[in-house]
């Protein structure tokens, strides 16, 4: 079983990913100090959620399983 994640997180992610494609990478620790400078997340927690799902997204878009 895969992991459930809020809708709100995953929201966020594909609007950061949208805007700045050109920043993210599959690096996690890479994409949470990219996500601390351009987004005001106030919790560590939702930070690190939001990261790692963008990371899953960006190595998801390296295997063409994204669209």
């Amino acid at each position: 079983m895969g992991t459930v994640r809020e809708k709100a997180i995953k929201r966020m992610a594909y609007k950061l990913v949208k805007q700045y494609p050109e920043l993210w990478t599959t690096d996690f620790e890479h994409n949470k100090r990219i996500l601390q400078r351009i987004a005001d997340v106030r919790s560590k927690v939702y930070r690190n959620r939001v990261a790692g799902y963008i990371t899953r997204l960006k190595k998801r878009e390296l295997q063409g399983t994204l669209v």
